[in-house]
Formats: structure tokens, C-alpha cells, sequence
């Protein structure tokens, strides 16, 4: 399986609309992939909070418009990073879209796990409350997205529910940069699964981004990494990686705390 991880810069100097139609080229651009995958919140920038309210947008906006039809132009899975979704009774959540190569919604996911300490996406947004898992013809993913990076519970509960790659969209700081590749590779080790990480470039809202999206295989190494600035990065995938490292090296199974 080939995977293209697009990691966008997102500055404040670029329109949200003209951010849209230059992703949607650059997803048109990954026709070869079988998945392609974008940060979170990138249409608005994870940090840009003044703008939350007036950039929601409910789940078939514009975001899911631009990349629907990316997505069936290319003929690619496309996980379109997450945007603000604006729900029926108002409230606000950062949900992430999946897309199949049909450029039809296959899946939802609402961040669980809100950052901010009583402030910010913590305050502003709702929290999700259900996993989401999508099944790819040789892969299943288990959709999770930045701070949830945290928490390992969730992506033990991804495991249980079949996911054999985890997929992270981010709006990582660069100030805990370190924190973003170490997260990353313990998920992978303790899941034996492949994670595909990616983030943001670029500064929004004052705050600089780490970069440096990765993808790491199920033993927990890096199998490539971008630098600081836009960049994509494409990576060939071995399905039958999971189920061997899970075999030859079975401690999945040993577990005995029902977490």
C-alpha cells in the first residue's frame, strides 16, 4: 500500500478559500497512492481560535466539497485531515473526514481528546465520544488525531477494533517537537502497528509548527520523515508487516489489565 502523508504549511497569510484549491491540487497531484493524508484542522490552522466560529462549517461543506472531488480525481483514500464542524444544535467539534476513491464520505471521527487546559479547543469545541475505524481493501485504519497522541487507551481500543495502522493528523507545536516523535514511535511499538503522523508546517496564530510528519513501522522505526517546511511524503507499506510482527512477537496477547 502506498501512503502520501501532505504536509501543508499553514500561514496566516493565505486565505482559507485559496488554502482549499491549492490542497485539492496537491491531493489531484498523489494519483498513485492508495491513501493520502492531511493535517488537522488545516483549512483554519489548530491554533487560530479567533477564527473557529466563523470558519465551522457543517460536515458536506466546503472542505468535504473541495475534497471529495480531489479525492475521486486522483482515485485515492483520502483521510482530508479534520476541519470545524459545526453540528446541528451549533456546537462545535474537530472532526476528521475520510474519503474513498469514489470521493464519497466513509467516515467520521470527532476528536476525543480536546487540548487547551480549560482554554482554547478545550472550551470552544465538543468532545467526541466513539472510535472510528475505516476498512481499506489490505489495511485497517484506526483514525485518531494530535493530543489523543497522549493517551494510549484510545489507540488500544483502536487495536481492538481491528485498526492495524494508526493514522494521526496533527497541528503539532514545534516547541514539544521531541514529544511528537517519541509519542509516535511508542504508539507504534506498543500497538505493533504502522502510524502514519502527519502535521503541519508553517506558523499560525503565533504559534510555529513541528513539521516533521513520519511514518514508523510496527517495531517502532522511522521509516521516513519530513523536514521542518511543506513537503510530502510517500512511503510503501507492507500489510503483511502487522500480522508478522503481532506473530513472531505476540505480546499483544499477554495483556491483563483489560485496558
Amino acid at each position: 500500500m502506498r501512503a502520501s502523508l501532505i504536509q501543508i504549511a499553514v500561514n496566516e497569510g493565505e486565505s482559507v478559500s485559496s488554502r482549499r484549491v491549492r490542497v485539492a491540487e496537491l491531493v489531484r497531484e498523489q494519483a498513485g497512492s492508495d491513501l493520502v493524508v492531511l493535517p488537522e484542522l488545516w483549512p483554519v490552522g489548530a491554533f487560530a481560535y479567533e477564527q473557529f466560529e466563523t470558519e465551522a462549517e457543517p460536515l458536506d461543506g466546503p472542505t468535504y466539497e473541495a475534497m471529495s472531488a480531489a479525492a475521486r480525481d486522483a482515485g485515492v483514500w483520502l483521510h482530508a485531515g479534520s476541519v470545524v464542524e459545526r453540528a446541528g444544535d451549533g456546537s462545535l467539534y474537530n472532526t476528521a473526514l475520510v474519503l474513498s476513491p469514489a470521493g464519497e464520505l466513509a467516515a467520521t471521527y470527532r476528536k476525543i481528546h480536546r487540548f487547551g487546559f480549560d482554554q482554547g479547543e478545550a472550551v470552544l469545541m465538543s468532545a467526541g465520544d466513539s472510535l472510528t475505524t475505516v476498512t481499506l481493501p489490505e489495511q485497517t485504519l484506526g483514525i485518531a488525531t494530535c493530543y489523543d497522541l497522549r493517551f494510549p487507551e484510545l489507540f488500544r481500543g483502536l487495536v481492538d477494533a481491528g485498526a492495524t495502522t494508526m493514522v494521526v493528523s496533527a497541528g503539532w507545536p514545534a516547541r514539544r517537537r521531541s514529544h511528537w516523535t517519541l509519542l509516535n514511535r511508542a504508539r507504534a511499538v506498543e500497538d505493533q502497528s504502522y502510524v502514519l503522523a502527519c502535521g503541519t508546517a508553517g506558523t499560525h496564530a503565533g504559534v510555529e509548527q513541528a513539521g516533521h510528519s513520519l511514518v514508523v513501522d510496527p517495531w517502532g522505526e522511522v521509516l521516513a520523515e519530513a523536514g521542518p517546511g511543506e513537503e510530502v511524503l510517500t512511503v510503501d507499506l507492507d500489510p503483511a508487516r502487522v500480522p508478522d510482527t503481532r506473530s513472531q512477537f505476540p505480546a499483544l496477547k499477554d495483556r491483563r489489565m483489560g485496558l
